[in-house]
């Protein structure tokens, strides 16, 4: 039963679980009432659930119908990438001189410490830690528009790294991924780093494609 006064957060904590347990598959229908009594709740804070929800592209409303769980097209997720590796190279490159040679050294750690968590594989840590590493990027700009519509991508592009992780990188690449970033940022060109945002988020996200276009294949024979 879910703890009251937080009744939407805690929905939303429960639905992005079993969305990456594999509970809730793509195209699945989601079933109002049947989750209000599963977890002991009215429908208003589900609703309220599912529209964030639907609104970060995890589900989708269709009118008359109902709320599904979204399918993640190829050139969705490409999209989705190209865009938050737009965002995110736009507020660093704007916000270089604000960081510190401590943020410097907190962002470095933070490298160290991904290559350590995927070579034990520790999934959601891992998560999480590349979820501080990229926040702290965005804690110097003062675009508040730009870092709202950032975190609107965010749990999209976690869900999929999620998926996909362990088949996408190293442990060292992880590393040396994230440190390359960050040598370019100390080289102080905006250009440059706008560039560099870019090309980091597309990768993954052509990566993801193709991963799941293979996954699509092998069920398909």
């Amino acid at each position: 039963m879910i703890d009251k006064g937080t009744y939407k957060d805690r929905v939303i904590e429960f639905l992005y679980e079993q969305l990456r347990r594999g509970e809730l598959l793509a195209g699945e229908k989601v079933y109002e009432a049947a989750l209000a009594r599963k977890l002991q709740i009215s429908r208003a804070p589900i609703r309220e659930a599912l529209k964030q929800m639907v609104g970060d592209g995890l589900f989708e409303y269709r009118p008359q119908v109902g709320t599904f769980v979204a399918s993640f097209l190829e050139q969705d997720i490409v999209d989705a990438y190209i865009t938050r590796g737009l965002l995110e190279g736009f507020s660093v490159a704007s916000a270089l001189a604000a960081f510190s040679g401590e943020d410097y050294r907190k962002l470095q750690g933070f490298c160290h410490e991904m290559e350590r968590l995927a070579s034990e594989n520790e999934q959601l840590a891992l998560i999480e830690l590349g979820r501080d590493f990229h926040s702290l990027l965005f804690k110097r700009c003062e675009n508040r528009q730009l870092i709202e519509y950032t975190e609107r991508l965010s749990s999209k592009l976690h869900l999929l790294f999620y998926r996909y992780w362990a088949s996408l990188y190293t442990p060292g690449e992880l590393n040396r991924r994230h440190t390359a970033l960050l040598t370019i940022m100390q080289a102080g060109d905006a250009v440059q780093v706008e560039q560099a945002f870019r090309e980091h988020y597309l990768e993954t996200g052509m990566k993801i494609v193709e991963l799941q276009r293979r996954k699509q294949q092998h069920k398909e024979s």
